[in-house]
């Protein structure tokens, strides 16, 4: 079990995964993006061929594009990759999951999944990342939290029901088909209005598999805080602190 929280069971993993399956033009307009700081740790220096799993709308595809990676991109969902082919029309994309990616043995030096490997089941998924990468290759698990140890950030995603707070003893479970497993911290900011905020907390799994009578008490507990409590105006932009963890390990 990794440390930091337990894990869900597969049937929970299945059911809140499912709440992404549609709705990728929200995520890829209300979602933050990554620090280039996190791929510059991550990437190794002769690296040329990664993927993206669980890739979403490409968010972190994207700066492995900017890097100068060839980028090949995995996802479940067709709704968010058709975001992805838009956005990003150089990534090969494909359906599949981390436990099932359908792509060939030893092709790629890199393997990413951002914001994504809580999702999967960690065993299955290693066995299969593995298979993809070639010799030595790299495995990267990414997630943005938010930086908790500012109080009212505290208070906020309490408020949201946001899971992507840091904890600073987790350790997230890999197969044994990887070695050498180590962590970097990237903290920064990401600039928006409080209107973003909202629609933000609308993009999370809570929220997406919550009735509509706890939707209206979230939003209305968010407006409150925001606009009444804190006394932001509904045009203003604020300042969200996070902390983009970033995790590595290489194929043995």
């Amino acid at each position: 079990m990794a440390r930091g929280g337990p894990r869900l069971d597969h049937g929970r993993r299945l059911e809140l995964g499912q709440s992404f399956q549609d709705g990728g033009a929200h995520y890829q307009r209300v979602r933050p993006g990554y620090p280039a700081d996190s791929v510059n740790w991550l990437v190794p220096a002769a690296a040329r061929d990664a993927v993206d799993v669980g890739a979403g709308t490409g968010k972190f595809a994207a700066l492995l594009l900017a890097h100068g990676l060839t980028v090949a991109a995995v996802d479940p969902s067709a709704d968010m990759l058709e975001q992805l082919r838009a956005h990003y029309p150089e990534v090969a994309a494909t359906q599949g999951t981390a436990e099932a990616t359908g792509l060939r043995d030893a092709a790629f030096d890199l393997v990413s999944v951002a914001q994504a490997w809580h999702w999967c089941d960690p065993l299955p998924a290693s066995t299969e990342l593995a298979r993809i990468l070639r010799p030595g290759g790299t495995l990267g698990l990414i997630w943005n939290q938010l930086d908790t140890s500012v109080p009212w950030v505290h208070r906020l995603s309490r408020i949201m029901h946001a899971g992507d707070v840091y904890k600073p003893g987790f350790r997230p479970l890999v197969g044994p088909e990887f070695a050498g497993l180590e962590s970097h911290v990237t903290p920064w900011e990401d600039r928006l209005g409080t209107e973003n905020i909202m629609e933000l907390t609308k993009s999370r799994s809570y929220y997406l598999r919550a009735g509509a009578a706890t939707r209206q008490k979230v939003l209305a507990n968010l407006d409150w805080y925001l606009h009444e409590h804190l006394g932001h105006g509904t045009v203003e932009d604020i300042t969200l602190p996070y902390l983009t963890l970033t995790w590595r390990a290489v194929k043995a």
